[in-house]
């Protein structure tokens, strides 16, 4: 293997006393080096899920073994129908049953479910332990693992319950890519996709010209769809990480996601899938809003479609099924006093947050679904 392809990448995050940085390259949980200058401390435990943990598990385990006493792990079940208070706990049945102080560093396996729950059990545990980020996933090394979002959801929203809490490091070793099944990788394009419209149409353009090359899961175009995507997310966490203002441009396509994903129930389609599919619908809602033209929408469209995922929306109503979708889409965390938010592109390259009228948000959901 070349040195290339052994190279760390490395990607800061800027946050004064809660600043990190995300090592990106091949072959990482091996190197004795990803694991130093960590917080002390005599215990760690690795939360992981059922499909992760005969992958990773033992590596993980036998790289950080050396700067504990001890390291146990905890194992959940798999998939986003799984993100709630009662898998929630069982990550704080296995600290307090193992006596786990205040000191203990927790360790993120996995996706973005395991990401999101272990980072929310870290700043609920005692009021807070630290954690380390080794996402397994396109998905979550390009987006959910970086920037301090942890959560799990409610039957009636996505996220809805959680905290900013920000991880000590996060750690891309771009080798787990191999065992992604064809779908999550295409459900992690969509996170990676979504960069472009919103901040960097360079990007895009070498997306369109590279999507062979991503799907393949060629290790030098992986390295830069993910180094790429954590700038741009680092250089808008470090500007607003609470999502007062500028953050809410990474929801781009969410909102409409999210209503996807709640109404066909948590697990159905895919993260990525009803992010993917919602920024086709977004971009339908810039257009009809005056802020691109058609042949942008198009573009975008055929890109989201060449990495295998859904283009047109589900029905999950078919009586209302607009109805059906707004009525989710005012549970948005975006919403304000009931009022939902979009997030539209600007013009190729900038995005911004509006509000549009219930009518024209009905016949973009009418035009864009199946």
């Amino acid at each position: 293997m070349s040195e290339t392809t052994h190279a760390l990448e490395q990607v800061a995050i800027s946050l004064d006393d809660r600043s990190y940085d995300i090592h990106i390259g091949q072959g990482l949980l091996s190197r004795p080096e990803t694991w130093t200058g960590l917080p002390k401390a005599q215990t760690a435990m690795v939360v992981t899920n059922a499909t992760i943990a005969p992958l990773y598990e033992a590596a993980l385990r036998s790289a950080i073994s050396p700067h504990y006493q001890q390291v146990h792990t905890v194992v959940l079940p798999d998939g986003e129908a799984h993100k709630d208070w009662q898998t929630l706990n069982l990550i704080f049945d296995a600290l307090l049953g193992k006596g786990c102080d205040r000191k203990t560093v927790l360790y993120a396996l996995g996706g973005g479910v395991v990401g999101d729950m272990t980072g929310f059990a870290a700043a609920s545990y005692m009021r807070g332990v630290p954690f380390v980020q080794v996402p397994t996933t396109l998905l979550s090394q390009v987006d959910s693992s970086v920037g301090g979002k942890t959560a799990i959801n409610h039957p009636l929203g996505k996220n809805m319950i959680g905290a900013f809490y920000q991880p000590v490091r996060v750690v891309c070793d771009l080798n787990t890519l191999a065992s992604l099944p064809a779908r999550e990788l295409s459900a992690g394009l969509a996170e990676v996709i979504k960069y472009g419209p919103i901040a960097d149409m360079a990007f895009f353009d070498w997306i369109e010209a590279n999507i062979g090359a991503l799907m393949a899961q060629e290790p030098q175009a992986l390295a830069h769809a993910v180094k790429r995507s954590c700038e741009i997310k680092a250089w808008v966490v470090g500007q607003d990480e609470r999502e007062a203002g500028l953050r809410a441009i990474l929801n781009f396509g969410h909102t409409f996601g999210h209503a996807i994903e709640a109404g066909l129930g948590f697990g159905t389609w895919l993260h990525g899938e009803a992010v993917g599919c919602g920024m086709v619908m977004a971009a339908e809602l810039s257009l009809r809003l005056g802020k691109v033209d058609a042949a942008f929408v198009a573009r975008l469209k055929a890109l989201i479609e060449r990495a295998g995922l859904p283009v047109r929306g589900p029905v999950i109503d078919a009586a209302d099924n607009a109805g059906h979708y707004i009525e989710h889409m005012r549970l948005d965390k975006k919403a304000i006093g009931g009022d939902i938010q979009f997030v539209v592109i600007d013009g190729p390259g900038q995005a911004t947050v509006c509000g549009a009228p219930d009518a024209l948000v009905r016949d973009v959901i009418n035009a864009c679904c199946a």
